[in-house]
């Protein structure tokens, strides 16, 4: 078993390699658990950085994870660099992995047809007095990722920029959207500026590989669907 101060001598870390950087630019699956950890605590201590810090406290544990989960405060204090600040973090940290892993998995909407998206979307557009415009992501078997809204705007309308919609779209690794917006008149026919925008994506949406679902409008308890017309 190593020792408490067992050392892992300093390492000078590129920009690119330090941990929040590393998160922000290539995602929480990039990082190691020395990094994770890193991150919790904050910073190392005068000889060490923090990822130096997190590696030793996981070689003690023997870079188990389970083993590191069932540490006290008072256990991990006695690292050098550690005080009662981070050991709380790291507990905490690794309570909430824990808890997440006892939660059920809600069950992904698949979209199927055309009532599926507008089900799922029925109570964001439910009520409103203005316009707003939304995105369904969707994965490769047609589940709902999630949902984002893009542009509000007034009763005469609002202004949906594809830049954004792509934006959204690629930044979570979408394999297809659904793209919806409400006419608070409660008319589902589409205006020129409805069928303009449903042009301009789909034509995009093609060069990108991204391919643009379905473009519902909410009227009042019912909806038109571009593509149940053929129109997409």
């Amino acid at each position: 078993m190593a020792n408490y101060d067992q050392k892992l001598g300093i390492k000078l870390w590129a920009e690119e390699d330090r941990p929040r950087e590393k998160l922000l630019q290539h995602g929480r699956r990039h990082l190691t658990d020395a990094e994770l950890i890193a991150i919790l605590i904050g910073s190392g201590n005068k000889t060490e950085t923090a990822v130096d810090l997190s590696k030793r406290i996981l070689l003690f544990y023997e870079n188990n994870l389970a083993r590191l989960g069932k540490a006290s405060i008072q256990d991990l204090s006695k690292f050098k660099g550690i005080g009662e600040a981070k050991a709380l973090a790291i507990v905490a940290g690794l309570e909430l992995g824990l808890r997440r892993k006892e939660t059920p998995t809600e069950e992904r909407v698949k979209v199927v047809a055309s009532r599926d998206a507008y089900l799922y979307l029925q109570n964001t557009f439910s009520d409103l007095n203005h316009e707003e415009f939304w995105v369904l992501l969707l994965d490769r078997s047609n589940h709902i990722m999630g949902k984002h809204l893009i542009s509000k705007g007034g009763q005469a309308g609002t202004i949906a920029d594809p830049k954004m919609i792509f934006k959204v779209a690629l930044e979570h690794n979408a394999a297809s959207i659904v793209v919806a917006h409400n006419h608070p008149s409660g008319n589902l026919n589409p205006s020129e500026s409805d069928d303009r925008i449903t042009r301009s994506l789909v034509a995009s949406g093609q060069m990108l590989n991204l391919l643009i679902a379905d473009h519902l409008i909410f009227g009042h308890n019912s909806y038109y669907s571009y593509r149940d017309q053929e129109r997409i």
